[in-house]
Parts: structure tokens; sequence; C-alpha cells
């Protein structure tokens, strides 16, 4: 019988097609992740993937393989979570997974609620950009995820548990810095770190604002995380616009103003599976909303 360190392989080059970024993922070489997925296919006496030097595709086989593979890893991580609750951890365990925007200020405010209210509860907590969490949610090694909204979320629950303003992050010694709550249309013509598309959320809210406002900044970079951007300010590369908790990034030499966007906000939403029966799932999430 197959073990279950194959069973996660097969899922990460399903999701990859392609063994290279799935070797990437799993922290393994290539010929050592084509291993492991040729014992597989031997174990099974099936071909699941068809191979070219091109292309990398379920068979038919696969395919049925792939949604009862999921399930198992769901129910073993289940199995798992409850042996340990029994062992002595009466409140339970979670793994929580966050972006690290979080980090700025609703993380730490998170984490003292959770520590102060649920002390009996054992948090692990994993950075994981939006996407990756997702993923991880869908193979059952998450019990919650905390990201950007995303519009391909399907076999997952979200909620919006905060909403916070924008912000233009300036370099200390720019004219702009002088200015108490300037108008975005100093933003035209200027030199201007954007978010990248990849950063789907804060791209499209950002260009978003711009757009409504016709200010045509000079895009300089394109990023996908307000750390980088921010370093790139803290440089003069340019000025951007961030969630107004990246303030909280520790660069001495950025100063951030508040910008009139109206009801334009960056939003940020709890992911769980519908079928997610870790009793420690419910008080956790009523801890959630950033009031």
């Amino acid at each position: 019988m197959f073990d279950l360190n194959q069973a996660r392989a097969f899922l990460v080059v399903a999701d990859e097609l392609s063994f290279g970024r799935a070797a990437r993922r799993l922290n393994l070489t290539q010929p050592a992740l084509s291993r492991q997925i040729q014992a597989l296919e031997r174990e099974l006496d099936v071909q699941l993937f068809a191979r070219t030097t091109r292309s990398v595709v379920l068979t038919p086989a696969g395919l049925a393989f792939l949604s009862e593979t999921q399930a198992l890893l769901r129910q073993a991580e289940a199995a798992a979570a409850a042996a340990r609750r029994t062992a002595g951890r009466a409140g339970g365990s979670l793994v929580v997974g966050f972006i690290g925007a979080t980090s700025y200020g609703y993380l730490p405010r998170l984490v003292a609620r959770v520590r102060r209210r649920l002390p009996e509860v054992a948090v692990t907590w994993r950075e994981l950009d939006s996407a990756d969490q997702l993923v991880e949610l869908d193979f059952g090694r998450l019990d919650l995820g905390l990201v950007r909204p995303i519009a391909a979320v399907q076999k997952a629950s979200s909620r919006c548990v905060m909403r916070e303003p924008l912000a233009l992050a300036v370099p200390a010694d720019h004219p702009v810095a002088a200015r108490r709550r300037p108008p975005l249309a100093v933003l035209d013509g200027a030199p201007f770190i954007a978010y990248a598309p990849e950063a789907r959320h804060l791209h499209d809210l950002v260009e978003g604002a711009l757009a409504a406002a016709g200010v045509a900044p000079v895009r300089v970079q394109q990023l996908t995380h307000a750390q980088a951007i921010l370093s790139l300010v803290a440089a003069g590369l340019g000025l951007a616009i961030v969630p107004s908790e990246a303030r909280n990034a520790c660069f001495d030499n950025v100063v951030f103003r508040p910008l009139d966007l109206g009801d334009v906000r960056a939003e940020l939403h709890a992911v769980t599976r519908p079928d997610n029966r870790n009793p420690a799932l419910a008080p956790f999430m009523a801890l959630l909303d950033d009031g």
C-alpha cells in the first residue's frame, strides 16, 4: 500500500502539473520526486500522469485518484488532530495560515486575544501567501487561512474580518511629506512603486482608485509585498500606496499620509473548509473580527 508521503507528493504534482515546481515546493530534487511518483504508479498498477518533454497532465486514472487522495489526507489530518487532543490538549489544536502583511497590526492583536481567551488551544501559525494557503487548506494542512480576497475560492468558506484604509507612503525628505492630507493628484506624473498584478487584490484596489481619479503616475517598479515596496520608497525611488497598518513596518525615513479614497479599503478574509470538524475552530473564529 502506498504511504501518505507519496500521496502528498502526488497532490502537489497534480496541483503544479510540473515536476520541477512540485519538487521545489516539497524541498526535493526532481529525480527524487519522480521516483516517488513512479513507485506510487507501480504500487497502484496505473499511470497517473501523461508526461512529455513539455507538459504533464493527469490521466483519467490520475483524475479519479485525485479526489479520493484529497479526502484521504483530510481524514489523516483529522485523525492526527483527534489523537493530539486525546493525548492531553483539552482545548484542542489549530494550524492557522497568515499573510505577512497581517504582522503589521492584525496578527499581534489576534495572537493576544487568543492567548488571553483561549489559553488551552495550541495554535501553530504558518506564514504563506494567499494562494498557497488555499492549497494547504484543500490538502487539510491548515484549519484556517488569513488571506487577501481571492476570486478563485471554491471549496472554502470566506469571511471578511478586517477592512483598512490605504495610505500614501512618501520618503521623509520628499516635498509631499510636509502635507498632512495630500490629494491623490500629487501622484500624477510622479515616480510610483506599484503592486504587481500577482498581488491581485491590492493591485486592483490601487489601480482602480488611480483610474477613477484620472491620476497617472509613472510606474517605476511593481512588487507584490508592502515590505519590499516600502524599502524602495525609503531609498527614494518613488511614492507608493499601501494599507495603512504598513506604517508599523519600521522604516524611519518613510512617512505615511492618509488618503481620501471614499470606501476603498484593503480587506482581510478568513477562509476555512466547510467540512472541518475541529472543535477548536468555532471558538477561534469568534475572536477574528477586529473590533
